[in-house]
């Protein structure tokens, strides 16, 4: 069985046997405008529920790594050939330093998804967080033995992406490529549900509230279109009256964003659907 190729913050593996339940019958393509490490994308391939598709995020380097995935497989198993993955604090300062000096850099772009991926193996759990002038700025994190995706699990997710088209652009603009028959998967950075929570700031300008109410707004083109969807976010009445003319699913869930390991409480997610 297939698995995500990076780890992420909000990713819906813990939850995917309830979404599963919530994917609709009978929909031709996949689409999903933020895809992070693409859980449900992953477990619709495991079960041949997968035909093609369109992803998409926000997040240039996380796009750079699937299309080098997808393009460039086998110069990329050639680097990981000679790459070794060190789990100490000088050599990740140093791989961060050397990561964002090539940002964006496309004649580096094989370099770049080797350190995004090395960089989310050794961040403090996994988090993709950037300053005001849009430099990767996690500390290290600590783990027991971390390594990198092996050989064959990058070409099976290679094979996986075959048929997947993989673009970095906003959201609503993938919403617009969607047509009739389609089925979108809306996984938004969730709203916080206090202060602390700084996970939402994928891109420098994070994802706000009147992001959120955006995304609503795209949803009911959605929905106008014929076009099913399915929006994971968090439990927050802000977000119950917001889609409160959808069918709202409380999902049970567990989170480990927390730094400290008894704040990892259960929480409850929401699974939102038009149909």
């Amino acid at each position: 069985m297939l698995k995500p190729l990076v780890k992420w913050a909000g990713g819906k593996r813990q939850i995917i046997r309830e979404m599963i339940s919530l994917v609709p019958w009978g929909w031709n393509r996949y689409v999903e405008p933020f895809v992070g490490g693409g859980a449900l994308l992953v477990e619709l391939y495991n079960i041949g529920l997968l035909n093609g598709g369109l992803i998409s995020d926000m997040n240039c380097e996380l796009t750079n790594l699937y299309q080098v995935v997808k393009f460039n497989t086998e110069e990329l198993l050639d680097f990981l050939k000679s790459f070794r993955l060190e789990n100490n604090r000088d050599y990740y300062s140093m791989i961060r330093k050397r990561f964002n000096e090539i940002r964006g850099d496309n004649s580096k772009k094989v370099e770049r998804s080797i350190l995004f991926m090395a960089l989310n193996r050794l961040s403090f759990n996994g988090l993709w967080r950037v300053n005001s002038a849009g430099k990767f700025n996690v500390p290290f994190g600590r783990y027991r033995d971390p390594a990198l995706p092996g050989f064959e699990h990058v070409k099976a997710f290679s094979t996986m992406l075959t048929n997947i088209e993989i673009v970095c652009q906003d959201f609503e603009k993938t919403c617009n490529q969607a047509e009739e028959g389609d089925f979108v998967y809306l996984d938004p950075p969730y709203l916080p549900l206090s202060s602390t929570s700084f996970f939402t700031d994928y891109t420098p300008g994070g994802f706000s509230m009147k992001d959120q109410q955006r995304l609503l707004g795209v949803c009911k083109k959605l929905s106008g279109r014929g076009i099913k969807f399915l929006l994971s976010n968090s439990f927050s009445q802000e977000i119950k009256d917001l889609y409160s003319e959808y069918n709202i699913h409380v999902i049970p869930a567990r989170r480990s964003i927390n730094s400290i390991g008894s704040g990892r409480i259960g929480q409850s997610e929401l699974l939102i659907t038009n149909y």
